[in-house]
């Protein structure tokens, strides 16, 4: 059940991208960037046990706004994919200052929610402070990682449009490994053993190295949609 669930996300979660991307373009992507990362700091509270390895969820939603900055940097450029990341910190700010206030009320006599919000939200300064760190760090570093790779190809191939696969992957497996990495260890020190701990590592990243060469086609796609839309542009500008 754990696995056809996570297939299942990624394939919900890169379609609603690629979706996004065609009826609400940069908006779209700026606006599921912001859901992605706020929903992602709940999930990542969950532990499962899927592929023989013990995880967090969240992984595929935090794989899906890399999927977003890359997307963002293929067809907008560099200033819109760190707009993602800025909007997606302010949400993720938003998030924990709100769900500390929900904690803070005194609940009904008829109420039954508050004491699961209150065991869900009572770790979540400490999650979201983390993701908050290191979201910045490793999503900054893959716009950068991106643009170095694009500099690259276009070198070698001797057209920018080449290369796509390489800078997609290059930069997000990359990051990848320093946010499985940093956020475990700022997130998790502490709760579990470190045995636990490594495992977590571990698991996250195999998955975030099947999730970032399943989104290269996913790029593809968007690129290939912002291009007709494009053209589509050009077409009713020169009528």
């Amino acid at each position: 059940m754990n696995e056809c669930l996570l297939i299942l996300s990624v394939i919900l979660l890169y379609g609603g991208v690629i979706l996004a991307c065609r009826f609400l373009g940069k908006d779209g992507l700026f606006g599921f960037s912001v859901m992605a990362t706020i929903l992602a700091n709940i999930e990542v509270l969950i532990l499962v046990d899927a592929f023989h390895m013990e995880m967090t969820l969240g992984n595929v939603m935090f794989a899906s706004t890399f999927l977003i900055t890359d997307v963002l940097s293929e067809n907008y450029g560099k200033a819109s994919a760190t707009r993602a990341v800025v909007l997606g910190t302010a949400g993720s700010v938003m998030f924990i200052l709100v769900s500390q206030m929900w904690i803070l009320y005194i609940p009904s006599s008829n109420d039954w929610a508050m004491p699961a919000f209150q065991t869900i939200f009572s770790n979540t300064p400490r999650m979201v402070l983390a993701s908050l760190l290191v979201y910045l760090i490793t999503q900054m570093g893959d716009v950068w990682l991106y643009h170095k790779w694009w500099s690259w190809t276009t070198k070698k191939f001797g057209d920018a449009k080449k290369g796509l696969w390489i800078r997609n992957n290059g930069s997000t497996l990359i990051s990848q490994f320093f946010n499985s990495l940093l956020y475990t260890f700022f997130a998790f020190f502490g709760m579990y053993s470190m045995g636990t701990l490594w495992s977590i590592v571990v698991s996250s990243y195999v998955i975030f190295i099947f999730t970032s060469l399943l989104d290269t086609p996913a790029v593809y796609i968007c690129r290939r949609i912002h291009e007709k839309e494009v053209r589509k542009a050009e077409g009713i500008v020169q009528q």
